[in-house]
């Protein structure tokens, strides 16, 4: 056997990869429909993504974004806003594409299975809490009065 077949025999299986909701069909339909297939896409994609790291990582810790993103897709007033991940941080945005339009702020869940809370402005952390449903909590009470759910496109979408 060469090195390149041996190599490859010692590679450990994934997962198989989810199916995902259909995002095009979705976007034509509007924007509630692709906010409401974007929650589900979201938490398949962290999924399999946590469960590839206990296969390649075994033991090293995963950040909880799972669990975060079931509990913020379970707030109405959240569920409503487009959801977005970066650097394993959850943001909210009125806007379905680029460049977001960022309401109230973000959760960053940490690898020791905490969650810091940021305000977007002025920037500041608001706090660090135990469970997904206390980020999610205070994450919901950033959000302006009379939060609209998502629309369209950005301006420069729109531009």
């Amino acid at each position: 056997m060469d090195a390149k077949n041996e190599a490859s025999d010692r590679q450990p299986l994934l997962p198989p990869r989810p199916v995902m909701p259909d995002m095009a069909a979705a976007r034509a339909r509007g924007p509630v429909d692709l906010v409401e297939a974007r929650w589900p896409s979201l938490l398949l994609a962290w999924q399999w993504r946590q469960e590839a790291q206990k296969i390649r990582a075994a033991g090293r810790p995963f950040p909880p974004i799972v669990p975060l993103l079931e509990a913020a897709a379970a707030q109405p007033r959240i569920r409503r806003l487009y959801p977005f991940t970066s650097h394993f941080a959850l943001g909210l945005s009125s806007s379905t594409g680029h460049p977001w339009t960022v309401w109230g702020g973000s959760i960053e869940p940490l690898r020791n299975g905490r969650f810091t809370v940021r305000r977007r402005e002025p920037y500041a952390v608001i706090g660090e809490v135990a469970t997904a449903e206390e980020a999610v909590r205070l994450l919901a009470e950033l959000l302006p009065t009379g939060c609209e759910p998502a629309i369209t496109a950005s301006e420069a979408e729109r531009a």
